[in-house]
């Protein structure tokens, strides 16, 4: 098995605690950021930061759902980690500076590929997909901040 890993990033316009605070609260504004990809959204522990607990299913592909149940933990300020406990999937947001009244968010995410050809094909376009997601979120997530 291939290590998959697909990293997004975005300069917003909003000082790094916003953002942060933002993607933390999983309870109202994370919803709020995530696009058509996703269905059935629900908090199940928690609702901010560390110790949250959050499931859905993120369609990937129009045959490929993933059906995730994320626990979140927060190893260093300006970091969130999504481990899910239905696959390999690891989620890191970090944020960080970027000069006055701005943020860097970077979004990156890792998963234990498949192998074979069917693996070469996940490495070779499961990234491509997933960027497109995660720009999307970022893209939210700037307008929700920068409001």
């Amino acid at each position: 098995m291939a290590q998959v890993e697909a990293t997004t990033q975005r300069v917003v316009a909003a000082t790094p605690e916003a953002a942060f605070g933002t993607l933390a609260d999983y309870a109202h504004a994370r919803r709020e950021l995530l696009p058509e990809q996703f269905s059935e959204y629900e908090v199940r522990e928690g609702g901010a930061g560390a110790g949250t607990v959050v499931h859905w299913k993120l369609q990937a592909t129009s045959k490929r759902v993933r059906d995730c149940l994320f626990e979140v933990s927060e190893p260093q300020p300006g970091r969130l980690v999504e481990k899910d406990r239905n696959s390999s999937m690891v989620t890191t947001w970090t944020v960080t500076p970027a000069g006055e009244g701005k943020a860097k968010v970077v979004v990156e995410t890792t998963w234990a590929g498949a192998g074979g050809i069917g693996g070469f094909f996940e490495k070779t376009f499961a990234p491509k997909g997933l960027n497109r997601i995660q720009d999307a979120i970022l893209a939210n997530l700037a307008a929700h901040v920068e409001k």
